[in-house]
Parts: C-alpha cells; sequence; structure tokens
C-alpha cells in the first residue's frame, strides 16, 4: 500500500509540534462512503525497556468481523517516548506494515487518539493524512476532555469535550465495562466513526479491527523472544 511523505521524521521534539500545528489543518470531517467493507486496525507493542517495536494491521471483512489481511514488522523506534508526540515514534514502524498490507482497507482505526489531543493530532490523524484514508481513533485511555457519566449498557456514550470543543465520544462497547474513547482521525464523521466502532465490536470491549491488531503484535513479540 502507498502512503505519502509529508515531512521528515528525523526531528527534535520542537520540530514535531511544529509538524503538528501545521498538518492539523487539513485534518477533514466528511461523511464515510456507503461502500465501506474492509477495515483495518492498527496496533504497536514495545519491547520493555528497549525501543524494540512491533507494529501490525488487520484488515477485517464488516460483515463477518472475519480476519481478511494482515502485516506486520519488527524494528526499532527512533523518536524518544514523549506524550503527546507518540505518532512520531509509532508512525514510521506503522508504514513499514502498511507497505506490507495486500487488502486495501475502506478505513482504518488506531489503537490512539484522533482529534482528542492537545494540538488536534493524535496518530489517527497524523497516519490518516499520511495514508490518505478515513481513521478512527479509539483509545483505552483519556489524554484530553472531560465527559459526563456513560449509561452502563452497551451502546452508551457520551460527548468527550476540550475547552470546549466536541473532540470525541465516550463509548460503551460492553455492559458495565470501561467505555473506549472514540475520535476523529481523517475523513470520517464522529458519529460515522461511534457508530462504525460499535458495528465492529464483537463481545469485547475493544472493536475487533484493534483487537485482533493487538492479538497480532503480542503473539509476535512472544514469538520474537522465544
Amino acid at each position: 500500500m502507498e502512503y505519502r511523505n509529508l515531512h521528515a521524521w528525523n526531528v527534535t521534539p520542537s520540530e514535531a509540534i511544529q509538524i503538528q500545528k501545521s498538518l492539523a489543518s487539513q485534518i477533514r470531517e466528511e461523511p464515510l462512503s456507503d461502500n465501506i467493507r474492509y477495515v483495518a486496525g492498527a496496533d504497536i507493542s514495545f519491547e520493555k525497556f528497549s525501543d524494540i517495536v512491533y507494529a501490525a494491521f488487520v484488515v477485517i471483512d464488516i460483515n463477518s468481523l472475519d480476519v481478511v489481511a494482515h502485516s506486520s514488522v519488527v524494528t526499532e523506534a527512533k523518536f524518544p517516548y514523549i506524550p503527546g508526540l507518540f505518532s512520531f515514534r509509532e508512525s514510521p514502524p506503522l508504514l513499514q506494515a502498511w507497505k506490507q498490507l495486500t487488502v486495501e482497507p475502506d478505513v482504518v482505526m488506531f489503537d490512539g487518539q484522533g482529534i482528542a489531543h492537545p494540538r488536534r493530532f493524535g496518530i489517527a490523524s497524523h497516519m490518516g493524512l499520511i495514508i490518505d484514508r478515513p481513521s478512527i481513533g479509539c483509545a483505552k485511555t483519556i489524554l484530553v476532555g472531560k465527559h459526563g457519566a456513560v449509561e452502563e449498557e452497551a451502546g452508551s456514550r457520551t460527548a468527550l469535550i476540550d475547552r470546549g470543543e466536541v473532540v470525541g465520544a465516550v463509548v460503551r462497547t460492553k455492559r458495565k465495562v470501561n467505555p473506549v474513547f472514540i475520535s476523529v482521525g481523517h475523513r470520517v464523521t464522529l458519529d460515522e466513526a461511534t457508530v462504525l466502532a460499535l458495528k465492529v465490536t464483537k463481545g469485547y470491549r475493544i472493536p475487533e479491527p484493534t483487537r485482533q491488531a493487538h492479538l497480532l503484535v503480542n503473539k509476535l513479540r512472544l514469538k520474537e523472544r522465544a
């Protein structure tokens, strides 16, 4: 799969912040196509106390939720661990895996934030802009913003608000289980992102695309250890 080279990766943290600020204005919220069939999930796993990184994409069929393709790489992260700049550490390995993907996804979900980010440019937005695909942030933890109570039933949701702006949705994917934090990455609306995340959830807290990607990177990490 191809992607766009929008900037250099060998940058300082201050340069990375300027890149985020510059590119954030290019993020678009727009309706999805009616012909969504394949949804990819992306995830990253690091070896403890190491820069060795395991990156993967898993593509599922939206109707059956079966895995139809996957790709993965083991490499070394070059950018330091700095909150708010994780996409500069994680995107290069993910782009290596993206190049190997053989099935073109219509939408990509990332285990991280989209615009629910201090500079409105988390990994789902950063990668979505580079690969030029509709992208969704599906995070397990909150980065910015506040929200009200979410009812216990699956499918319940409430707005995530930061500095007076709705930046995401807090979504209960499974009854009485902690919610996930859905945000627009690129080329999708928040309502569509939320509906799609619930549609591809299969009895677990984490939607199936990113859950399967998480399983794959952990399997790969254990295999490399053996």
